[in-house]
This record gives C-alpha cells, structure tokens and sequence, in this order.
C-alpha cells in the first residue's frame, strides 16, 4: 500500500443491509479509528453513522460518519456494497443489469480521485461485479478484489464442522468458483487438520462419503436462498468475512482467502474473475495458490467460468 493512505480508515459505498452489517462488524473489531460511510441516499448513511455511533462508549474511540466521494481518497480499503438486493426466487447473476448499471457510475468516481487503497467488491454477482470494476477502474488487478466465495467456504467449513463434531476452524477446505450456483466444494483438497477428509469422518464414524459430501455441499449452495426466503435479506455472515477480509489486509497477514480475481490461464481460464484461493497481504492478493483438484473439479471450474463468460458478453462496459 503506497503513501497517502490512512491504515486506520475505511471507506462503506452503500448502506443497505450489507453495508450496514459491515461497518457495525468493523466498528466492534477495533481495526480503524475512522470509517466514511456513503450511500446514495444520505440520511440513510447519516442515520446508520448515528446509530453505530452510539456504540462507541461501549467499543474502541473512532469515528463514523456519512460523507462523499472526496472522503475516500485517503482510504486503506473502499469496501463496495452498493446495488439492488437479491430477492427471493432470484439468482446473484439475475441481478446483473441492476448492479452493473449501478457501478457505471460508482467506479468513475473513484478512480478520477485515484484511491490508492484496496477496493473491496461485496455486491452480487461479485464476479461479475469484480471484473466490471477492474475494467473501469484501471487499477492494479491486485488490488480490485471481491469477496468472492469467503463466506460460502466458512458456510462449508461450519457444515463440516457440525457434521464431524469439532471445531470448524480445524477444517481446511474450499468453495471454490462463482459466488453462486455453479460453485464447487474443492473436496480432493479438504482436510481437518492434516488428515484427508475421508480418513477423518471413518474416524468420527461416518461412512457414506458421496452422499453426505453431496448433501452438505447443496447445503451451503443453498444456504443464501434460505436465509433469504426466511428473513429477506442475508447479512452478518457477508459482514463477518468483510471483517475478516479487512483484518488480512490492515495487518499483512498474508493470509489464503478463496477471493474473486482475475485469471490469467490458470486451469485453461482466461479473462474471467473468479475465485480461487490467494495469498492476500497489505496491497491486496500476493499471489494466486495451487491447490489440488481433480479431473472432476477442475471441469466444473472450467464450466463455472463459462457460466460466468456468458454473462460478460452481454454486458457493455
């Protein structure tokens, strides 16, 4: 991250659900001393600033308040929530238009003010948002990233954990692909702690593999167009991995996250963002990793990123 950026400041585009949740999630981590929320109805970015304000006695000393474009500038991480919500029955690729359109007119602004932050794409489809982004920013792809399948590997992580009786954060595995409904579970490569998946459910007593992979995997699929048709909206577990997305960068973790970035050949991918998991530090993703997949995911990834092509066509950015 070069000069001119403030490590203890973020910068919220867009305060519905999403943005809210985040900022509330960032505001308890104690990571900044200032978040700029921006929403293109004002008193909703005044009234959020307000209400998450009142919490500061009881948190870390910063400051949130609603601003505009000009207070980004200066920002180590611009986290774009803005755009239409998913609504029940609808796909994140449905959304498409809605958002794209909506984008045409957020990204112009960041990029004529040369941000030299982390932009952070949280808004569905994030792929396909991610790259729209990258296009009309004109920035480092390195540093233009979407949350990509964050949450849905903690989703996966959590299913495991529950069906295997121990801590999901003993459970290394991946959702890798599009954010959405051509994704795929990286099982070849999953393990808990070191010890091949498989190996591991024999040992806790579980032995119809295939069936209960399938099932935990159409679980997590389908776990957003749950919660969505029970409570309209999913948000806290998108904030959570903002939060921690965020805690990578700011303190240079290095950690392997499966975000949305571009590929460059890797898997016979080309000019699509997708994700895969990647080393990411202060300026955004270090470098893509390698991780084991078979015949079978690497051909689904394949077609993931085809899905995904499709949609691109039809855009016009």
């Amino acid at each position: 991250m070069s000069d001119g950026v403030n490590l203890r400041k973020a910068a919220i585009i867009g305060c519905g659900f999403v943005g809210s949740a985040s900022a509330f999630s960032l505001m308890n981590s104690g990571l900044f001393s200032e978040i700029v929320l921006i929403d293109a109805d004002k008193n909703k970015a005044e009234g959020e600033a307000m209400d998450i304000s009142h919490g500061v006695p009881f948190a870390k000393q910063m400051n949130i308040y609603a601003g505009d474009y000009d207070d980004i500038v200066d920002a180590a991480i611009i986290i774009v929530t803005a755009g239409a919500n998913q609504k029940p029955d609808e796909t994140r690729l449905d959304l498409v238009n809605k958002n794209v359109s909506i984008f045409k007119s957020i990204m112009p602004e960041i990029s004529k003010r040369q941000c030299k932050g982390v932009i952070l794409i949280v808004a569905n489809p994030v792929d396909i948002l991610t790259y729209v982004s990258i296009k009309l920013l004109g920035f480092g792809e390195n540093r233009v990233i979407g949350s990509g399948t964050v949450l849905d590997t903690a989703r996966l992580k959590y299913e495991l954990g529950e069906h295997l009786e121990v801590d999901s954060r003993s459970v290394h595995a991946f959702i890798i692909g599009e954010h959405g409904d051509s994704e795929i579970a990286a099982w070849s490569s999953a393990n808990v702690s070191g010890i091949e998946l498989n190996e591991f459910c024999e040992m806790r007593g579980h032995f119809e593999h295939d069936k209960a992979t399938k099932e935990i995997a159409e679980r997590v699929k389908n776990s957003a167009y749950e919660i969505i048709s029970k409570k309209r909206a999913t948000y806290y577990g998108i904030a959570m991995a903002v939060k921690r997305i965020c805690e990578v960068i700011i303190r240079d973790e290095k950690s392997i996250l499966p975000v949305s970035s571009m590929m460059h050949g890797e898997y016979e991918i080309e000019d699509v963002v997708l994700s895969m998991p990647a080393i990411v530090g202060k300026g955004g993703i270090e470098t893509k990793v390698p991780i084991a997949l078979n015949e079978e995911e690497q051909e689904k990834l394949r077609e993931s990123a085809q899905t995904l092509k499709k949609v691109l066509e039809t855009l016009d950015i």
